[in-house]
C-alpha cells in the first residue's frame, strides 16, 4: 500500500494500539495532523494548551493505564516544551512516545526557523532518541519506539520526523507488534538460592518496594511474598497501592518524609530486601548509616541499578513479577512472631498524627478525600508539601491510583497527569492535589479539562507560599524566607470561573466533606480552594544528608 509518511505513521500508531494521543499542532507536523484528522474516530486527540501539558498527560495516561503514552509537538518550541515532561517520565521509567516534527532535510543543521536538535537535546532523558529522515525506514522506527518503551525497564523515547519524510511516499505493510516478553535472561539459579538462603537465615527481614513493582504489575506476587516469608513492608512513593494501605505487614512510606516506624525498621532489621527499587537520596538519605545491621537483597529489572547507591550482599536482575515468582515457587513458609509482634509495637506507638486544634488542616483534608473516595479514585498530585500530605494520609487500595513525579520532583506536573488518567480511565474519579506555587505554573490546562470534557478536581493546598522550600528555610536556614511568600492578589475562585470550572473554598474543616462530595457529584472540572495556615509543616522529616537517628517528628517539634 503506498501512503505518505504522515499516513504511514497514524497506521504504525494503530498497529500499537494508540488510541489516544495528546499534542499541540504546528507547521513542521501540520502533514500529521492532516493525517490524524482523517483517522479521528480510530485515534482520539487531546489539544492541551501547553506542549509540556501534553507531555505530562501522556504520562499520566501510561502511569494509570499502564499502556505507551503518547504526544505530538512541533519543531522548535514546540520540541523544547516537551523536554521536562519526557524527563519525568525517564526519571520515573514510564513508558512514553514523544513525537515531533522537524524541518525538512534540506534545512537541517542551517539553523533554520524553529530548527532544534532535539533528538541530541533529549538523549540524556531518553531510552532512545531518533531521527527519521528516509520515509522508508519510519514505520520500523516507530514500531521499535514502542517496543523500547515497554521492553525491559520502561522509559520514554523519542521520534523526531522531518517535515519532507512525512509528506514522502512509501510503501507500508502493515504488521503485527512485536509481543513484550518479561526480562528474565539475568535470572540465574545461582542468585535464587543465595537468595534464598539469605531469606532463611534471617529473624528480621524487612521489604522494601518501589515502582518497580507497579511497572511489572507484580502486587499479587509481593503480596504472597510478603505472606510467606512473614514479613514487614514499607513502600517508597513511588510503590504506594503496591500493597493496600490497610494490610496489616505495611509500615507506611520510608525516606524523608517517611514514617518513624519504617525507618526505625530499616535501622533495625538484619535484612532488607529492595524490590524493584532504586535507593535514592530520598530514601537512604545517609547512605553510611543506611539500614546499618542488615544485608540487603536488591531485586531489580536493571543490572546498573545493583550496588549504584547501596551495596548488595545478593542481587537478583530480572522483572520483579518474574523473580518473587520463581522465589514463591521455592520458599518455605517462614515465621518471625517477634519481629511481626514488635512491627504492630512501633506502629502503634508512632502513628501519624497532627494537630487537631479547630484550624483546618492539610491531613484532615487528605483523609477525608480517602474515606469518601474509598480508595476507588485515582489522586495525581503536585511535588510540595502538598505530595508527601497525599503520600502520607490518602490510603491506597490498587496500583496505579497514586500518580506523582518521584524522581525529577516537577511543579506542574499534577494537572496534565490528571488529564492523562481521566482520559484512560474516563469511569474514575480523578483528583490533583496541588499546591498554590505549582498551579500558577499549569492552571492553564482547566482549558483542556473542560474543553475535552475531561473533568477532574484540582484541590488546591493553599498557604500563599512556596510551602516545602519555606519549611526548609524555617528549619535550616534561620526562617530567612528568600522569596517564597507568593504575594500574588490572584483570585483562584474568579480564575476556575473564567476557565468554566466551579469553584468551592474551604477555610474550616466541617466544609470539607460537602465540597468534596459536590465535586464528585457534578462531574465536572472543579477547583476546591483549601486556605491552610502558612506554617503547617510535613513531619517525620529526616533532614538531607542526616539518617533515621536524626528523624523529626511532630512530637519533636512541638516541644521546641
Amino acid at each position: 500500500m503506498l501512503l505518505n509518511g504522515s499516513e504511514i505513521l497514524v497506521e504504525c500508531l494503530k498497529e500499537q494500539g494508540v488510541d489516544t494521543i495528546f499534542g499541540y499542532p504546528g507547521g513542521s507536523v501540520l502533514n500529521i495532523y492532516d493525517a490524524l484528522y482523517k483517522h479521528k474516530d480510530e485515534i482520539k486527540h487531546y489539544l492541551t494548551s501547553h506542549e509540556q501539558g501534553a507531555a505530562h498527560a501522556a504520562d499520566g495516561y501510561a502511569r494509570a493505564t499502564g499502556k505507551v503514552g503518547v504526544c505530538l509537538a512541533t519543531s522548535g518550541p514546540g520540541a523544547t516544551n516537551l523536554v521536562t515532561g519526557i524527563a519525568t517520565a525517564y526519571m520515573d521509567s514510564i513508558p512514553m512516545v514523544a513525537i515531533t516534527g522537524n524541518v525538512a532535510l534540506p534545512l537541517l543543521g542551517k539553523d533554520s526557523f524553529q530548527e532544534v536538535d532535539i533528538a541530541g537535546i533529549t538523549m540524556p532523558i531518553t531510552k532512545h532518541s531518533f531521527i527519521v529522515k528516509d520515509v522508508n525506514k519510519l514505520a520500523d522506527t516507530i514500531r521499535k519506539a514502542f517496543y523500547i518503551a515497554k521492553a525491559g525497564r520502561q522509559g520514554p523515547v523519542l521520534v523526531d520526523i522531518t517535515k519532507d519524510v512525512t509528506a514522502n511516499m512509501a510503501e507500508y505493510e502493515r504488521k503485527e507488534p512485536k509481543k513484550f516478553e518479561r526480562y528474565v535472561d539475568d535470572i540465574t539459579d545461582k542468585d535464587i538460592q543465595k537468595a534464598i538462603e539469605l531469606i532463611n537465615s534471617s529473624k528480621k527481614p524487612f521489604v522494601y518496594a518501589g515502582g518497580g513493582i507497579i511497572s511489572s504489575e507484580a502486587s499479587d506476587e509481593l503480596s504472597e511474598f510478603i505472606n510467606k516469608i512473614d514479613a514487614p513492608i514499607c513502600l517508597s512513593a513511588m510503590g504506594l497501592g503496591g500493597i493496600p494501605s490497610n494490610n496489616e505487614r505495611f509500615t507506611g512510606m520510608i525516606g524523608m518524609h517517611g514514617t518513624q516506624t519504617s525507618n526505625l525498621l530499616v535501622n533495625e532489621c538484619d535484612l532488607l530486601i529492595a524490590v524493584g527499587a532504586r535507593f535514592s537520596d530520598r530514601v537512604a538519605t545517609n547512605i553510611a548509616k543506611f539500614a546499618p545491621d542488615a544485608k540487603v537483597l536488591h531485586i531489580d529489572i536493571d543490572a546498573a541499578e545493583i550496588n549504584k547507591n547501596v551495596n548488595s550482599y545478593c542481587s537478583v536482575v530480572g522483572d520483579c513479577r518474574e523473580v518473587l515468582k520463581i522465589l514463591n515457587c521455592k520458599l518455605e513458609n517462614c515465621s518471625h512472631e517477634e519481629w511481626m509482634d514488635k512491627v504492630k509495637a512501633y506502629k502503634k506507638e508512632f502513628p501519624l498524627k497532627y494537630a487537631e486544634d479547630g484550624e483546618l488542616k492539610p491531613q484532615y483534608i487528605m483523609e477525608r478525600i480517602s474515606a469518601i473516595t474509598k480508595g476507588e479514585a485515582i489522586i495525581t498530585t503536585e511535588v510540595g508539601q502538598h505530595q508527601m500530605w497525599a503520600c502520607q494520609f490518602i490510603d491506597y487500595k490498587y496500583p496505579r491510583h497514586l500518580i506523582t513525579s518521584g524522581g525529577l520532583g516537577t511543579m506542574g506536573f499534577g494537572l496534565g497527569a490528571a488529564i492523562g488518567a481521566k482520559a484512560g480511565h474516563p469511569d474514575k474519579v480523578v483528583f490533583d492535589i496541588a499546591g498554590d506555587g505549582c498551579f500558577y505554573m499549569n492552571n492553564i490546562e482547566l482549558a483542556t479539562s473542560v474543553a475535552n470534557d475531561l473533568p477532574v478536581i484540582v484541590v488546591l493546598i493553599n498557604n500563599h507560599v512556596l510551602g516545602m522550600v519555606r519549611q526548609w528555610q524555617n528549619m535550616f536556614y534561620d526562617a530567612r524566607y528568600s522569596n517564597t511568600n507568593l504575594d500574588k492578589a490572584t483570585d483562584f475562585l474568579k480564575l476556575a470561573e473564567a476557565y468554566k470550572a466551579v469553584p468551592f473554598n474551604v477555610t474550616k474543616p466541617e466544609e470539607v466533606d460537602e465540597a468534596v462530595r459536590k465535586a464528585i457529584e457534578l462531574n465536572r472540572t472543579c477547583v476546591i480552594n483549601c486556605e491552610i495556615n502558612i506554617d503547617e509543616k510535613v513531619l517525620p522529616m529526616i533532614p538531607a544528608g542526616k539518617s533515621a537517628d536524626d528523624i523529626i517528628t511532630f512530637d519533636d517539634f512541638e516541644t521546641e
